[in-house]
């Protein structure tokens, strides 16, 4: 199984400097900072 790519996420939790998501497809939650990070890499690995 490939990993998800979280393609639709929705918040589930805010605190003061940060916002936590969740993936309405595998269910992980992550800091939103991180899914950036994540759909970063991804495009530059694409790219290579």
């Amino acid at each position: 199984m490939s990993p998800c790519k979280h393609p639709r996420v929705k918040v589930v939790a805010r605190e003061e400097d940060s916002e936590f998501v969740e993936c309405l497809e595998c269910g992980e939650v992550f800091e939103s900072s991180e899914f950036r990070d994540m759909d970063i890499e991804e495009t530059k690995l694409s790219e290579e």
